[in-house]
Protein backbone atom coordinates (compact mmCIF):
# COMPACT_ATOMS: atom_id res chain seq x y z
CA UNK A 1 0.00 0.00 0.00
CA UNK A 2 2.97 2.24 -1.46
CA UNK A 3 0.01 4.52 -2.17
CA UNK A 4 -2.20 4.95 1.38
CA UNK A 5 -3.95 7.80 1.83
CA UNK A 6 -2.86 7.86 5.40
CA UNK A 7 0.05 5.90 7.25
CA UNK A 8 -1.18 5.18 10.29
CA UNK A 9 1.63 4.10 13.35
CA UNK A 10 0.03 2.25 15.96
CA UNK A 11 0.95 0.15 18.99
CA UNK A 12 -1.74 -2.41 19.68
CA UNK A 13 -1.77 -1.67 23.82
CA UNK A 14 -2.20 1.94 23.28
CA UNK A 15 -5.44 3.19 24.55
CA UNK A 16 -5.43 6.47 22.64
CA UNK A 17 -4.47 4.89 19.70
CA UNK A 18 -7.35 2.22 19.43
CA UNK A 19 -9.38 5.35 20.29
CA UNK A 20 -7.90 7.42 17.01
CA UNK A 21 -8.19 4.27 15.23
CA UNK A 22 -11.78 3.91 15.27
CA UNK A 23 -12.49 7.12 14.28
CA UNK A 24 -10.15 6.80 11.29
CA UNK A 25 -12.05 3.67 10.82
CA UNK A 26 -14.92 5.95 10.51
CA UNK A 27 -13.81 8.58 8.01
CA UNK A 28 -12.09 6.17 5.93
CA UNK A 29 -15.76 4.28 5.48
CA UNK A 30 -17.18 7.32 4.53
CA UNK A 31 -14.52 9.17 2.38
CA UNK A 32 -12.95 5.52 0.98
CA UNK A 33 -9.31 6.63 2.23
CA UNK A 34 -6.82 4.05 1.87
CA UNK A 35 -5.32 3.34 5.69
CA UNK A 36 -1.39 1.68 6.07
CA UNK A 37 -1.32 0.64 9.44
CA UNK A 38 2.11 0.94 10.37
CA UNK A 39 4.23 -0.08 13.67
CA UNK A 40 5.54 1.90 16.66
CA UNK A 41 6.92 0.08 19.60
CA UNK A 42 6.83 1.81 23.13
CA UNK A 43 8.77 -0.59 24.26
CA UNK A 44 11.49 0.05 21.73
CA UNK A 45 10.26 3.91 22.31
CA UNK A 46 11.47 3.90 25.64
CA UNK A 47 14.47 1.26 25.44
CA UNK A 48 16.43 4.30 26.83
CA UNK A 49 14.27 5.05 30.02
CA UNK A 50 14.77 3.22 33.55
CA UNK A 51 10.76 2.11 33.26
CA UNK A 52 10.92 1.83 37.20
CA UNK A 53 11.58 5.45 38.07
CA UNK A 54 9.61 6.94 35.13
CA UNK A 55 6.53 4.96 34.55
CA UNK A 56 3.73 3.01 37.20
CA UNK A 57 4.52 -0.89 37.57
CA UNK A 58 2.09 -2.65 34.64
CA UNK A 59 4.09 0.16 31.92
CA UNK A 60 6.85 -1.95 31.53
CA UNK A 61 4.89 -5.41 31.47
CA UNK A 62 2.01 -4.17 28.95
CA UNK A 63 4.75 -2.40 26.15
CA UNK A 64 6.82 -5.53 25.99
CA UNK A 65 2.95 -6.96 25.30
CA UNK A 66 2.64 -4.61 22.61
CA UNK A 67 6.33 -5.10 21.03
CA UNK A 68 5.34 -9.03 21.27
CA UNK A 69 2.20 -8.36 19.33
CA UNK A 70 3.89 -6.08 16.41
CA UNK A 71 5.83 -8.85 16.33
CA UNK A 72 3.35 -11.34 15.38
CA UNK A 73 1.87 -8.57 13.14
CA UNK A 74 4.85 -8.38 11.35
CA UNK A 75 4.64 -12.26 10.96
CA UNK A 76 1.57 -11.77 9.38
CA UNK A 77 1.97 -8.78 7.08
CA UNK A 78 4.58 -10.83 5.58
CA UNK A 79 3.32 -13.94 4.76
CA UNK A 80 -0.48 -12.30 4.61
CA UNK A 81 -0.51 -8.72 3.17
CA UNK A 82 -1.12 -5.21 4.73
CA UNK A 83 -4.81 -5.98 4.67
CA UNK A 84 -4.23 -8.46 6.83
CA UNK A 85 -2.69 -6.17 10.12
CA UNK A 86 -5.68 -4.35 9.25
CA UNK A 87 -7.87 -7.10 10.53
CA UNK A 88 -5.44 -8.40 13.22
CA UNK A 89 -5.07 -4.86 14.63
CA UNK A 90 -9.21 -4.07 14.61
CA UNK A 91 -9.53 -7.61 16.30
CA UNK A 92 -6.72 -7.36 19.12
CA UNK A 93 -7.97 -3.31 19.80
CA UNK A 94 -11.14 -4.97 21.16
CA UNK A 95 -10.43 -7.63 22.73
CA UNK A 96 -7.96 -5.39 24.59
CA UNK A 97 -10.38 -2.59 25.34
CA UNK A 98 -13.82 -3.04 24.25
CA UNK A 99 -15.10 -6.16 25.47
CA UNK A 100 -12.24 -7.07 28.61
CA UNK A 101 -12.72 -5.44 31.87
CA UNK A 102 -10.35 -5.52 34.28
CA UNK A 103 -5.98 -5.81 34.34
CA UNK A 104 -4.33 -8.29 31.85
CA UNK A 105 -1.30 -7.95 33.84
CA UNK A 106 -0.64 -11.02 36.31
CA UNK A 107 2.08 -11.66 38.03
CA UNK A 108 4.74 -9.09 36.58
CA UNK A 109 3.80 -10.33 33.13
CA UNK A 110 1.08 -9.10 30.46
CA UNK A 111 -1.28 -11.88 29.17
CA UNK A 112 -1.90 -9.66 25.78
CA UNK A 113 1.35 -10.50 24.69
CA UNK A 114 0.96 -13.95 25.33
CA UNK A 115 -0.46 -17.41 22.96
CA UNK A 116 -3.60 -17.77 24.76
CA UNK A 117 -4.56 -14.01 24.10
CA UNK A 118 -3.19 -13.76 20.36
CA UNK A 119 -4.09 -17.47 19.47
CA UNK A 120 -8.57 -17.01 19.52
CA UNK A 121 -8.08 -13.84 17.64
CA UNK A 122 -6.15 -15.39 14.58
CA UNK A 123 -8.52 -18.44 14.66
CA UNK A 124 -11.30 -15.36 14.82
CA UNK A 125 -9.32 -14.37 11.54
CA UNK A 126 -9.02 -17.57 9.66
CA UNK A 127 -5.14 -17.32 9.86
CA UNK A 128 -2.50 -19.82 10.89
CA UNK A 129 -1.62 -20.45 14.22
CA UNK A 130 2.41 -20.78 13.82
CA UNK A 131 1.90 -16.91 13.77
CA UNK A 132 2.02 -17.28 18.02
CA UNK A 133 5.66 -18.33 17.70
CA UNK A 134 6.64 -14.97 16.45
CA UNK A 135 5.80 -13.72 19.75
CA UNK A 136 8.35 -14.90 21.00
CA UNK A 137 10.79 -14.09 17.98
CA UNK A 138 13.31 -11.04 18.12
CA UNK A 139 14.27 -11.01 14.48
CA UNK A 140 11.28 -9.01 13.75
CA UNK A 141 12.56 -6.16 16.36
CA UNK A 142 14.73 -4.82 13.90
CA UNK A 143 11.57 -4.20 11.21
CA UNK A 144 9.40 -2.94 14.43
CA UNK A 145 12.71 -0.40 14.83
CA UNK A 146 12.44 0.70 11.56
CA UNK A 147 9.09 1.84 11.27
CA UNK A 148 9.15 3.07 14.52
CA UNK A 149 11.96 5.42 13.61
CA UNK A 150 10.74 6.33 10.52
CA UNK A 151 7.85 7.89 12.25
CA UNK A 152 9.77 8.94 14.77
CA UNK A 153 11.51 10.82 11.81
CA UNK A 154 7.91 12.09 10.53
CA UNK A 155 7.31 14.17 13.88
CA UNK A 156 10.44 14.41 16.26
CA UNK A 157 11.11 11.95 19.26
CA UNK A 158 9.06 13.75 21.92
CA UNK A 159 5.55 12.18 20.60
CA UNK A 160 3.81 8.77 21.82
CA UNK A 161 1.48 6.98 19.65
CA UNK A 162 -0.35 7.02 17.38
CA UNK A 163 1.36 8.85 14.94
CA UNK A 164 -0.35 9.72 11.62
CA UNK A 165 0.99 10.64 8.26
CA UNK A 166 -1.33 12.33 5.60
CA UNK A 167 -0.98 11.82 1.43
CA UNK A 168 2.36 10.10 2.49
CA UNK A 169 4.79 9.61 1.11
CA UNK A 170 5.49 13.45 1.19
CA UNK A 171 2.50 14.76 3.43
CA UNK A 172 2.69 16.17 6.94
CA UNK A 173 2.82 13.96 9.78
CA UNK A 174 1.46 14.67 13.81
CA UNK A 175 1.29 12.93 16.74
CA UNK A 176 -2.37 12.22 17.03
CA UNK A 177 -5.05 13.92 17.52
CA UNK A 178 -5.65 12.23 21.15
CA UNK A 179 -9.48 11.92 21.62
CA UNK A 180 -10.43 10.10 24.54
CA UNK A 181 -14.26 9.69 23.00
CA UNK A 182 -15.77 8.53 19.42
CA UNK A 183 -17.76 10.73 17.11
CA UNK A 184 -20.38 9.58 16.13
CA UNK A 185 -20.21 9.00 12.09
CA UNK A 186 -21.12 12.53 11.16
CA UNK A 187 -18.99 14.22 13.60
CA UNK A 188 -15.88 12.00 12.85
CA UNK A 189 -15.52 13.57 8.98
CA UNK A 190 -16.35 17.07 10.77
CA UNK A 191 -13.42 16.47 13.06
CA UNK A 192 -11.46 14.94 10.47
CA UNK A 193 -11.88 18.27 7.86
CA UNK A 194 -10.66 20.64 11.15
CA UNK A 195 -7.51 18.13 11.52
CA UNK A 196 -6.15 18.53 7.85
CA UNK A 197 -7.10 21.63 7.82
CA UNK A 198 -4.45 22.36 10.08
CA UNK A 199 -2.66 19.86 9.02
CA UNK A 200 -2.22 20.92 5.32
CA UNK A 201 -1.22 24.47 6.93
CA UNK A 202 2.49 24.52 6.66
CA UNK A 203 3.32 26.84 9.41
CA UNK A 204 1.04 24.91 11.77
CA UNK A 205 3.15 22.74 14.52
CA UNK A 206 1.10 21.80 17.37
CA UNK A 207 -2.32 22.29 19.54
CA UNK A 208 -2.00 20.30 23.00
CA UNK A 209 -3.34 20.66 26.61
CA UNK A 210 -2.11 17.83 29.85
CA UNK A 211 -5.93 18.01 30.78
CA UNK A 212 -7.66 14.48 29.61
CA UNK A 213 -10.72 12.26 30.43
CA UNK A 214 -10.18 8.73 30.68
CA UNK A 215 -10.28 7.07 27.72
CA UNK A 216 -14.40 6.71 27.34
CA UNK A 217 -13.22 2.10 26.66
CA UNK A 218 -15.19 -0.65 28.10
CA UNK A 219 -11.73 -1.58 29.48
CA UNK A 220 -11.44 1.42 32.13
CA UNK A 221 -14.73 0.69 33.59
CA UNK A 222 -16.45 3.40 30.99
CA UNK A 223 -19.31 3.03 28.37
CA UNK A 224 -17.90 3.73 24.52
CA UNK A 225 -19.81 6.94 24.05
CA UNK A 226 -20.20 8.87 20.85
CA UNK A 227 -19.66 12.38 21.15
CA UNK A 228 -22.61 14.48 18.78
CA UNK A 229 -23.08 18.07 18.23
CA UNK A 230 -26.36 19.95 18.82
CA UNK A 231 -24.82 22.92 17.08
CA UNK A 232 -22.23 23.98 14.48
CA UNK A 233 -19.07 23.47 15.94
CA UNK A 234 -17.65 26.80 14.05
CA UNK A 235 -20.35 28.60 16.80
CA UNK A 236 -19.10 27.02 20.02
CA UNK A 237 -21.63 24.45 20.01
CA UNK A 238 -22.50 22.41 23.02
CA UNK A 239 -21.70 18.39 23.00
CA UNK A 240 -23.90 15.91 23.93
CA UNK A 241 -23.13 12.20 24.27
CA UNK A 242 -25.09 9.25 22.30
Amino acid sequence: MADADINFYFDPVCPFAWMTSKWVRKVRAQRDYTVDWRFISLRLLNAHIDYDAHFPPEYEAGHTAGLRLLRAAASIRREHGREAVDRLYAACGTRIFDTHTGTYTVDGGDLRGTADFLGPALAELGLPDHHVAALDDASFDAEIQAETDEALALTGRDVGTPIIQFEPPEGVAFFGPVISRLPSDDDAVVLWDHVIGLARFPGFAELKRSLREKPQLTAFGVADAEVGVQEDWHGGSRRTKK
